[in-house]
């Protein structure tokens, strides 16, 4: 009976964990490894140590990566030190506006953060679509993770 449970709240962190992908107040990566945790507890699949530790230190990696992701994107787009603060104003004021605020609060803060810092309208829009592509990359990254979770998951069963 307690194996029942432990799987049913592993599925639900699992799908929980890929929603968190794209909503922003759920954090995808961590809820998503709890359900393997959940699955590792039951008399059906038992995962190693270093399996377990690695995709922890894969869930930090991603957490971390999460929040940079846009400030390198507008780094690497051409955006000066401004444009890097803008976006992380940007993505701190967008917090406040879920979920919207945190797909365009690093882009508007970008171009804004450009545009103080007397850059021109074009190079500062470079900025801010910089760090909407370092957004999405973020995303993926996380969906990537989560969806090896799920198959890990599920070939948990099938072993």
């Amino acid at each position: 009976m307690l194996d029942i449970i432990l799987i049913i709240l592993g599925v639900l962190c699992l799908m929980t964990g890929l929603m968190g992908c794209v909503l922003p107040f759920l954090p995808g990566p961590p809820v998503a490894y709890l359900g393997l945790i959940f699955l590792h507890f039951t008399d059906k699949v038992q995962y190693s140590t270093t399996q377990l530790i690695v995709w922890l230190l894969i869930v930090v990696v991603i957490q971390i990566l999460d929040y940079f992701t846009p400030m390198l994107g507008s780094k690497y787009s051409g955006g000066s030190k401004w444009g890097n603060w803008g976006c992380i104003i940007g993505t701190l004021v967008g917090l406040l506006f879920l979920p919207w605020g945190v797909i365009f609060g690093p882009f508007l803060g970008a171009v804004i953060g450009e545009l103080i810092g007397n850059k021109e309208f074009s190079q500062a829009l470079k900025s801010g679509v910089g760090s909407l592509i370092g957004f999405m990359l973020g995303t993926l990254l996380k969906f990537v993770v989560c969806g090896y979770f799920c198959y890990q998951f599920i070939m948990g069963f099938l072993r």
